[in-house]
C-alpha cells in the first residue's frame, strides 16, 4: 500500500514525486516513457543553462529515486476505488494507493475512462484537461493532476511547479496541517 501514486514521470509527476518522497510519504511514480518532454531541448529552465528534455526527465526521476520513490515502467490500465483509496491496475499488476495524481502530459483518456471530469484546454494544440481546483483536487476525491494534463503551461518550468504544488497540497492533507520543505546549508 502506497500513499501515493503518480502516473507520468515527466517534469509534472518527477515534482511531484521528488516531494512526497523527500516529506516521508510511500510513493509509486508510475512512467510509460511517452512524456513529451523528450522530444524538448530547454534553454528557459530557472538554474539550467540548457539541457536535453531526455536528461530533464532521467535528472528528475533520479531525484525522486534519491529520495526514495519507487518508480516502475508501465502504462495504467485502470484505477478503481479500493476500501483505502485506490488500485491502480499496470500491465496486469495490482498497487494500492490513499491519493493518486495524474500528471499524464496531454492524455486525458485515463481519466475520463475513469469518471475524473474534464474541460476544454486553453494551451495552444491542447484540446482537453482535467478539471481542478486551485489545490489540484479532482472531481473525484483522491484523485489529484498536475501539470499539462491539469490546465497549466506546457513550459517544463511551469509544470514542475505545478507537480510540486499538488505534491505540497496531497502531503498536507495526510499530515492534516500545512507542509513546508526548506533545506538549509549545512555549517
Amino acid at each position: 500500500m502506497y500513499d501515493i501514486i503518480i502516473i507520468g514521470a515527466g517534469p509534472a509527476g518527477a515534482s511531484a514525486a521528488i516531494f512526497t518522497a523527500k516529506a516521508g510519504k510511500k510513493t509509486l511514480l508510475i512512467d510509460n516513457d511517452k512524456s513529451m518532454t523528450k522530444r524538448a531541448w530547454v534553454e528557459n529552465h530557472y538554474g539550467v543553462t540548457e539541457i536535453t528534455g531526455p536528461d530533464l526527465v532521467e535528472t528528475g526521476k533520479k531525484q525522486a529515486s534519491k529520495h526514495g520513490a519507487e518508480i516502475i515502467e508501465g502504462t495504467v490500465g485502470t484505477i478503481e476505488k479500493a476500501d483505502n483509496g485506490f488500485k491502480v491496475e499496470v500491465e496486469n499488476q495490482i498497487f494500492e494507493a490513499g491519493h493518486v495524481i495524474l500528471a499524464t502530459g496531454v492524455a486525458v483518456d485515463l481519466a475520463e475512462k475513469i469518471g475524473v471530469a474534464t474541460k476544454d484546454g486553453t494551451e495552444p494544440r491542447i484540446k482537453t484537461v482535467i478539471a481542478v481546483d486551485a489545490e489540484g483536487k479532482t472531481n473525484v476525491e483522491g484523485i489529484w493532476a498536475a501539470g499539462t494534463v491539469a490546465g497549466v503551461s506546457v513550459h517544463t518550468i511551469i509544470t514542475a511547479g505545478d507537480g510540486a504544488k499538488v505534491a505540497i497540497n496531497v502531503i498536507s492533507q495526510l499530515n492534516g496541517e500545512r507542509y513546508v520543505d526548506h533545506d538549509v546549508l549545512k555549517a
